[in-house]
């Protein structure tokens, strides 16, 4: 009778601990693999790494982090009056708590920039 397949190669009954060098080879294929195949789970602490995109480079000048985020905070309040225009009753009410949240946020940062300027020209 003939088979549609061929035997399947004979294995060699060497223990992969024979000598030091092929444990200690086991042991580092065995490390690599599991560094591919079960990574470790990422450590939480309190900024949640797999939702933070963004990034403000750590030498960046005080006065320009204010300046953006005072651009940042109008752009905001634009859209948020905008969105309140097209809403009404309880959606409306929502989006002008939250531009008025973003319109505090705009005199904070004013008068962050306020300050650095003060700091910049004395």
């Amino acid at each position: 009778m003939i088979k549609p397949t061929p035997n399947p190669p004979e294995t060699d009954t060497v223990s992969p601990y024979e000598s030091p060098d092929s444990k200690k080879l086991h042991e580092a294929a065995e490390r690599a693999l599991d560094h591919y195949l079960k990574p470790e789970p990422p450590s939480r602490n309190s900024v949640d790494r797999a939702m933070q995109m963004f990034m403000v480079a750590p030498d960046l000048n005080p006065e320009a982090i204010a300046i953006q985020t005072y651009e940042t905070f109008s752009s905001v309040s634009i859209l948020l009056l905008d969105l309140a225009d097209s809403l009404e009753d309880k959606p409306r009410h929502l989006a002008m708590a939250i531009y008025q949240l973003s319109e505090m946020g705009l005199l904070l940062a004013e008068k962050t920039l306020d300050s650095e300027r003060a700091i910049a020209l004395a």
